[in-house]
């Protein structure tokens, strides 16, 4: 890590040090660019014990896997510091990054990796078991726990999806409607749910049931407790997009939060601004994120190549 900084500008200052930033200052190391990632040290999926689905990386721990990030861009000459950009400006041709805890630079391009946090369901025992008994992708997490007794919790407009996708890793599931009446599901999504032999149990989700440091069951408010090992609920995703807002670029609201409009290479409405990863949208895996940060910086490469060669064209 090089918390050394100088006046001149960076060719490219990548804000978020994830799968998408660490992709990105990848390429852009190798294509032999001055770049800078900040990062502050809160990856979406740091409370996963494993990550799933990224080919030849399957079962690694996302804390490895972005440790082996950091090494790699290293070698490249790519310089990366703990800490959190608070601010970004307009600067001429450039922009200018302020630190919460170093000095402020200048940045030619930026790319935008700040990612997603995760709001949990307000049920007691959710959010503490997250990541471990309490998951919210089958994708990621359901071949680990396939054929155990599966709870999900209605907690968003995507629950009954969630509840018929869990399906095809348990036929053991339990639709707890929590705070969704029964009337407010569609005659179409109750033959679904039965087609697919997930039971829909009506009543208010009190807590979790937990022995031994292992979910065991779900209590409703009314007493009744069904044995459970493991809960799929949807957390509500709250876009880390406040830096991109500021510079002016234009959102497109969803029903999962306001994410920044960008071309097929992720670059945004504002010159010079590329997003990345769970910044321009709430389901981004990690194998998408990386990807998605790999277009970004070699869109980068090519637009700093052609300023540059029309500057010296244009004289």
């Amino acid at each position: 890590m090089n918390e050394t900084y100088t006046n001149e500008p960076y060719d490219v200052v990548v804000v978020g040090g994830g799968a998408a930033g660490l992709s990105a200052a990848l390429v852009l190391g190798r294509a032999r660019h001055r770049t800078l990632v900040v990062d502050a040290g809160e990856p979406r999926n740091a409370p996963s014990s494993h990550m799933q689905g990224y080919l030849s990386r399957d079962g690694m721990a996302p804390a490895e896997f972005l440790a082996l990030g950091r090494e790699e861009i290293a070698r490249y000459g790519v310089e990366l510091v703990r800490d959190r950009v608070t601010e970004v400006t307009k600067d001429g041709e450039g922009f200018t990054v302020v630190l919460d805890a170093g000095p402020a630079v200048r940045a030619r391009r930026l790319v935008v990796a700040t990612g997603l946090k995760d709001e949990m369901p307000d049920v007691p025992g959710v959010a503490e078991r997250f990541g471990r008994d309490v998951l919210h992708c089958p994708f990621c997490h359901g071949w680990e726990v396939r054929d155990e007794p599966f709870g999900v919790l209605a907690s968003s407009a995507m629950s009954v999806h969630q509840a018929l996708m869990v399906s095809q890793w348990s036929k053991d599931v339990t639709f707890f409607l929590h705070r969704v009446a029964e009337e407010e599901l569609s005659d179409l999504d109750l033959r679904r749910l039965a087609a697919a032999g997930v039971a829909v149990v009506p009543g208010e989700v009190a807590e979790l049931v937990v022995e031994d440091d292992r979910l065991t069951g779900v209590r409703l408010a009314d007493g009744t407790t069904h044995a459970r090992s493991v809960l799929f609920a949807g957390p509500r995703p709250v876009p880390q997009t406040s830096l991109l807002e500021a510079l002016g670029a234009e959102m497109n609201e969803t029903p999962f939060g306001a994410y920044p409009v960008v071309d097929p290479t992720g670059l945004t409405t504002v010159p010079g601004v590329w997003a990345a990863g769970n910044a321009i949208g709430f389901a981004e895996q990690v194998v998408h994120a990386a990807s998605g940060g790999y277009r970004a910086a070699a869109a980068i490469v090519g637009d700093l190549l052609m300023t540059g060669l029309d500057a010296a064209v244009n004289g």
